[in-house]
C-alpha cells in the first residue's frame, strides 16, 4: 500500500514525524503532489507553519505493517564506484 509519512522541519533544522497517511484514491489523476499535501496540511498542520512541511511516499506492507523508505539519494551516492 502506498502511503505518505509527513514531516515537519522544527526551528532547529531537525525534521520531526508528524504523522502517515495511507493513499485511498483510486482515481491516479487525482493525486498530485499539491492534492496530497493539502491533504496532510489539512490533517496534521493545526499550529505549525505550513511551508516547514513536506512528505515522503512510502510503501507498507499489508501484511506486516512494516514501512518501506526509499533510500536517500546520499546513501546511494556513497555506494556507486569511483
Amino acid at each position: 500500500m502506498v502511503a505518505y509519512e509527513f514531516y515537519w522541519l522544527d526551528s532547529t533544522a531537525e525534521d520531526q514525524v508528524i504523522g502517515v497517511l495511507p493513499e485511498r484514491r483510486k482515481d491516479r489523476e487525482r493525486i498530485t503532489q499539491e492534492s496530497i499535501m493539502n491533504w496532510g496540511i489539512n490533517f496534521f498542520a493545526k499550529g505549525l507553519i505550513i511551508k516547514d512541511i513536506f512528505f515522503v511516499q512510502v510503501a507498507i506492507d499489508d501484511y506486516t505493517g512494516r514501512i518501506s523508505r526509499p533510500i536517500p539519494f546520499s546513501v546511494i551516492q556513497k555506494d556507486v564506484p569511483k
